[in-house]
């Protein structure tokens, strides 16, 4: 009987996001005949850390937020000493290994661009190391740490691209990066799952048009442009709604701009919730403002539940959505949101024919063609 590969895959915490979801659906997915898979993070943090297989050795560096005090000085004590640790293993990553994991592994796998230091550092020099690109390295706040990653890319045995966008930017604006091995291979959805959960709990928006997203609030998701879109529609005298699932460090700076508008009864942040998906299907449309994209999950999901689709024309989102046909494409702009909502608002015909294509949303993706290929790069 052939040996079990030994595959380690590192990654920082746990919180709802595409590529946690992704890491979960590999770890589920991959042939456990083939590989050991031990899945190791430096917080044992966020709304999916309870949601890794019970199948995986799951490796847990630190205690996240939500096992912290609820005082505010021993909170603030917890979250120092932490901190501390973190630097101090980032110093010396050999004690990671020697404390945590005990073992060697033949494959190593970061998830994501602050995966891959964890990962080309490691004090394993025989592993061979895989990496994910699921961005556009060229946008303006990863400029820091470019260099960085162009160096750990070229550093990988393989690497990885989320998207065909992925790729082409990588090697259209730094033609001279040598990459050892490479693919393109599409994120996997668990389409059964998806479509249970969005029936797991009845949602009800009235019937007020509704435009439902779903993402981290990060400045780059566009939820700023979107709010002023959305004043921009309501001035001009066309009720409707917009719902934000998801959390995260802009959502002061965004309830201070609602606030400011005075549009608190009609844009709505919800919060994270463990299941979006219900929010989703039970709206009348999808909207995704984001300055930029890889290849984003939740558009995919989006389809797959045959929403119709308003996104910026950024990233993987054209290799899903072409214009007219499965959704509608906008620059990133607020007067562009502004029309492109107006235009589901108006034009019946537009949203009839995008529904009618939609029905075929899911042959467009072939998870058990992405396992294989990612078995077999693991396996070479």
């Amino acid at each position: 009987m052939q040996k079990k590969k030994q595959v380690l895959f590192r990654h920082r915490s746990m919180e709802m996001g595409g590529v946690e979801k992704v890491i979960l659906s590999l770890l589920e997915n991959l042939d456990r005949e083939k590989f050991d898979l031990t899945y190791i993070v430096s917080l044992h943090q966020g709304e999916l850390r309870n949601k890794v297989p019970a199948h995986v050795d799951y490796i847990k560096i630190n205690r996240g937020k939500e096992d912290f005090s609820n005082n505010p000085l021993i909170n603030k004590i917890q979250i120092a000493a932490r901190g501390l640790k973190i630097k101090f293993l980032e110093k010396f990553p050999a004690i990671i290994d020697q404390i945590y994991l005990k073992k060697k592994f033949d494959i190593e796998i970061a998830s994501t661009y602050a995966d891959y230091n964890s990962v080309i550092q490691s004090p394993n020099r025989n592993s061979k190391k895989i990496g994910w690109l699921h961005s556009d390295i060229t946008v303006q706040g990863l400029k820091g740490i470019l260099p960085e990653i162009l160096r750990n890319l070229q550093s990988f045995d393989h690497v990885i691209y989320g998207s065909q966008q992925s790729y082409d930017i990588l090697h259209q604006f730094f033609p001279d990066i040598k990459i050892k091995n490479e693919s393109v291979i599409l994120n996997p959805i668990p389409i059964e799952e998806l479509k249970i959960k969005a029936k797991e709990f009845p949602v009800d928006y009235g019937k007020i048009p509704t435009f439902v997203s779903v993402a981290r609030l990060h400045f780059r998701k566009g939820f700023h442009k979107l709010i002023e879109a959305h004043k921009l529609l309501l001035d001009e005298g066309f009720e409707h709604q917009i719902i934000v699932v998801g959390d995260g460090e802009e959502r002061e700076n965004l309830e201070n701009q609602i606030k400011q508008l005075g549009v608190e009864e009609s844009f709505k942040l919800l919060g994270t919730k463990m299941n979006p998906y219900p929010y989703v299907k039970n709206a009348d449309f999808y909207i995704m403002p984001s300055e930029t994209e890889g290849w984003p999950l939740i558009i995919a999901e989006t389809l797959i539940l045959q929403i119709p689709i308003i996104a910026t024309n950024v990233g993987g989102i054209p290799e899903m959505i072409t214009n007219g046909k499965n959704g509608y494409l906008i620059d990133y702009d607020a007067e562009k949101m502004k029309d492109g909502m107006k235009e589901f608002l108006i034009n019946s015909q537009l949203v009839a024919t995008i529904r009618e294509n939609l029905k075929d949303s899911e042959k467009q993706f072939d998870n058990q063609k992405i396992f294989d290929e990612v078995t077999k790069i693991i396996e070479s």
